[in-house]
């Protein structure tokens, strides 16, 4: 992988969630997904009860994470990265299962079903927005 390729990979492991971005029923959409890094492709987990997860395999898609809500509060510069590749339903093994960290109860008031994508990476993207220590980047008010 390309430092850049890396450097991605290690921001995408500092947050939880990201969005997934396919197209379902030739309509886009985005999804909230849990990730974990394995093996150098990007785990996903979903909730079955939406049906993203039928869309999404054996299809290319996008997936991205950022960490604009949090770097004005932990003095990261904000960043994001995207990972679009093709991607397939993935049955993890119980260490990566762990590493998912616990299930939510519900989602969208149904009881949570986890299902797992493999997203294998082919075109990686990183963006960086750079501020000096005297910028601040919070809200004007």
């Amino acid at each position: 992988m390309a430092s850049e390729e890396l450097r991605a990979i290690e921001l995408l492991g500092r947050v939880p969630y990201g969005r997934l971005a396919t197209s379902m029923r030739a309509l886009p959409i985005l999804a909230v997904a849990r990730h974990i890094v394995a093996e150098g492709r990007v785990l996903l987990r979903l909730h079955k009860g939406l049906g993203h997860h039928e869309s999404c395999d054996g299809s290319v898609i996008a997936y991205g994470a950022d960490n604009f809500n949090t770097a004005a509060d932990g003095g990261d510069d904000p960043w994001s990265v995207q990972f679009t590749g093709p991607a397939a339903i993935a049955h993890p093994c119980s260490e990566q299962r762990k590493l998912f960290g616990p299930v939510p109860l519900t989602a969208n008031g149904e009881p949570f079903d986890p299902v797992y994508l493999r997203l294998e990476p082919h075109f990686v993207t990183m963006h960086t927005l750079g501020f000096t220590a005297s910028q601040e980047i919070g809200h004007v008010a």
